[in-house]
Formats: structure tokens, C-alpha cells, sequence
């Protein structure tokens, strides 16, 4: 909870100045500062600053970490994922690498259905089990925070034995765990002919049942064509917001369908995916300040086209980066490497990819007034790495670089 890490060869804050989220040029501001130190106490950031600046008499028991050979960053905060699952999809990769679609194999059963017939197998320990695993790996490589999405359960039964299998991670494990209801994830096969059936299953049933608990912070939706439409999409939105659930919206993925235009509608925290946004989509999310959520890793994973990151940032959006860690479309939960591809594929400069896993990432959890920067008051998040510079985390892929994950002032040592 109390460590003092000094020495810092180069500390990047994303200082943000007391706004939610840096939007346009404001992205490449990522506040660095050479030979620096951070004073954490109790689990907040109690000073930040150059290390001649530092007058204060330290207890002799205080913690200390030297980072003269490290860059420090705000710990990562990973705003999308659906790491809770069952088995693996290996086999749609195999499909996928002799030429099937994600829309072919999904066709077929397989895709976020072949998930569903897992999940519902699975006990709540076995689904614990496995995602606790996948989140200590996660925080080797720096995240700190992470969303985890239902959505492989579809029936009443095995969405709320995940999002309570997600509560009581978030009370066990280090890191920060923001769990959201996607019961609308596809129709389970049960209700392929009766899809508005299965709308009325999670707003009158679902819904109610998970807010009354208050097991979800967010309640989301595949907003897309063959999955839901704009109207069954705004009504399990419009249920979820009744129920104390801020909304997310799975939006544009894999067609113009208009989920950007429907995310501000609603008042969405994040609209996410967008790699079919159009121009009036693009408008609507800045005009109602909706953070806009991109998966770079998604885009590499499946060769998809990316979403226009420039685009959107030279419009003013502000610009999230996630993993979309899930079997199917990223089996990698790397926020580096979703860096690195974001720099490489979607024109993003290294200073805005770390913008958008740290601060705005927060902001689309509706955190970054605890998270995403350094600073005082906030929470003691850190990643330090053993690199030359903050550049070279997204330039030198394929290995981590990450040495200590800090969590509210713990320190973890990455073996």
C-alpha cells in the first residue's frame, strides 16, 4: 500500500488535468517527466514529480523501488474484454486460416454459440478458475483494470452464474474488475425462431434480476445485423438504464448499421468496435461526448478492415484502446501489443495509443476520476518497464517489457 519508487528514468503521467478524457491533439500530451519520483501512500498517489524536487523525510520502513533503468506508466486499463469462458475456439482459427469468415463459422454454430454450449456446462468455480488465471497473466504485462463481459451464458441461469462468478473475482483478485451484463450477446439457438422472445427474456427477467442484485455496472449489446436490430437494441439499453446499468454498445462492427448513432441516442459511456462507423456516426459520438472503444487486436486477429482511428480523433472523439480479449476474435490480452497494431495498422502515433489504454480507457469505464494517470489522489497504479523509452513499448513488440505492476500501492514482481 506505501511505496516509494525513485529515480525514474522516465515517467509518463497522461496528466489530465481534472478532465474525464483527452480528445485531438490533446491525446499526444502524455505528460513526461526525466529522473522522477512517485510517493504512494494507502494506495493513492500521494506525490509525483522530478527527483530534486523531493524534500520530504521518509520513515525507514517505507517500500522503495529503484527505476533508474525503467519508463513508469499509469497501470492499463482494459475496457472491453470477454475473458470469462469455457475451452478454446481453436479450431475456428484452423477454419479461418483455410479461408472461412467469422460469418461463415457462425453460421455454422460455431462463433459465440459454440461458446454458449461451454459456459452453460461450466460451473461457476471452473469459469472463476480459468479468468483468474487469464488476469494475473494480464497483469504481467501492466493492466491494472479490466472489464469483463457476460454473454457466453444466454439463459437466465448461466448469465447471472457469470456475472456472479465475475463479483466475486472483482472482491478476490488485485485488479480493478468492472463487470457488464451482455445478455444480448446473440439468440441462443433456442429462440432462433423467436428472436423477440428472447429480447422480452432479458429485459423482463434478466435485467431486473442483475440489478436488484447490482451484480453489473453496464449492460451492453451486439447492436448488428443478424444479432440485434437498432430496436431491440435500444430497448434492452433503455431496460438496463432503469435498472441502474450505464450503457455500452457492441457498435458497427461488421456493417453501418448505425450502433455509433444509437450509443449517443442512449447516452452510452462507450460505443465500441466501430470499424464500419460512417461520417454521421462519427458526429453523433462527439457531439454527446461518448468515448469511442477501438480493437485493434480484433481487426489483426480476424483480417478485418480497422476501425478510422484518425478519423475519429481529428473529430474529436475521445479514443479508447481494449483488448476484446475472447476465444474467438483475440486470444491475446497484450495491451502493448494492441499498441503496437494500433500504431502499425490504424496510424495512431505511440503517444495516443497510450492515452487511450490509460486515461480514456478509463473514462469509458467511467473511472478515469481514480484511474488512468498519475497523479495525486488517484489510485496507485503503475507499470514499470525496462525499456530505453516510452516509445519503445509499442516498437519492440513480441516480448514484455513490463518488470512491476503496481495495484494501489502493492507491488507485484513479474517472474
Amino acid at each position: 500500500m506505501n511505496l516509494f519508487i525513485k529515480n525514474i528514468a522516465q515517467l509518463v503521467t497522461v496528466a489530465s488535468n481534472s478532465k474525464p478524457f483527452k480528445t485531438g491533439p490533446d491525446m499526444q500530451d502524455i505528460g513526461v517527466i526525466e529522473h522522477a519520483g512517485v510517493l504512494c501512500r494507502e494506495g493513492k498517489i500521494a506525490w509525483v514529480g522530478r527527483m530534486n524536487e523531493f524534500q520530504e523525510a521518509l520513515p525507514d520502513d517505507m517500500p522503495e523501488l529503484d527505476g533508474s533503468a525503467s519508463v513508469v506508466f499509469p497501470g492499463f486499463v482494459d475496457s472491453h474484454t470477454h475473458m470469462m469462458f469455457a475451452g478454446n475456439r481453436a479450431d475456428e482459427f484452423v477454419l479461418r486460416s483455410r479461408g472461412a469468415s467469422y460469418q461463415d463459422i457462425a453460421s455454422a454454430g460455431g462463433g459465440i454459440i459454440g461458446s454458449v454450449r461451454e459456459v452453460r456446462e461450466a460451473s461457476k468455480k471452473e469459469l472463476k478458475r480459468s479468468t483468474a488465471r487469464y488476469l494475473s497473466e494480464m497483469m504481467k504485462h501492466g493492466t491494472t483494470t479490466v472489464e469483463i463481459k457476460t454473454g457466453y451464458g444466454l439463459d437466465m441461469d448461466s448469465e447471472i452464474k457469470m456475472l456472479e462468478a465475475i463479483n466475486e473475482l472483482a472482491e478476490e483478485e488485485m485488479a480493478t474488475v468492472v463487470p457488464t451484463f451482455l445478455g444480448a450477446h446473440a439468440i441462443p439457438p433456442e429462440f432462433r425462431s423467436d428472436p423477440d422472445g428472447y429480447v422480452r427474456l432479458v429485459i423482463d427477467k434478466m435485467i431486473p434480476y442483475a440489478g436488484k442484485r447490482r451484480l453489473a455496472a453496464f449492460c451492453d449489446v451486439f447492436c448488428e445485423s443478424g444479432y440485434f436490430d437498432l430496436r431491440q437494441s435500444e430497448a434492452i439499453l433503455d431496460a438496463g438504464k432503469k435498472h441502474g446499468m450505464a450503457a455500452k454498445v457492441h457498435a458497427d462492427e461488421l456493417s453501418p448499421l448505425g450502433g455509433a448513432e444509437l450509443a449517443a441516442k442512449v447516452g452510452a459511456v462507450s460505443a465500441d468496435h466501430l470499424e464500419h462507423i460512417t461520417e454521421r456516426g462519427i458526429q453523433a459520438l462527439h457531439d454527446a461526448g461518448v468515448v469511442g472503444t477501438l480493437l485493434p487486436g480484433v481487426s489483426f486477429f480476424l483480417n478485418h478492415r480497422y476501425a478510422p482511428a484518425r478519423k475519429l480523433i481529428e473529430a474529436g472523439v475521445p479514443v479508447a484502446i481494449a483488448s476484446d480479449f475472447n476465444p474467438g476474435s483475440c486470444m491475446a490480452y497484450s495491451m502493448p501489443l494492441m499498441m503496437t497494431i494500433a500504431c502499425t495498422h490504424m496510424q495512431m502515433s505511440p503517444e495516443e495509443t497510450i492515452t487511450a489504454c490509460t486515461l480514456n480507457g478509463a473514462a469509458a469505464l467511467n473511472l478515469s476520476a481514480t484511474q488512468g494517470s498519475i497523479e495525486v489522489g488517484k489510485d496507485a497504479d503503475l507499470v514499470v518497464a525496462r525499456i530505453a523509452g516510452y516509445r519503445t513499448l509499442a516498437y519492440h513488440f513480441g516480448t514484455n517489457h513490463v518488470t512491476h505492476t503496481i495495484k494501489n500501492g502493492t507491488l507485484l514482481e513479474i517472474p
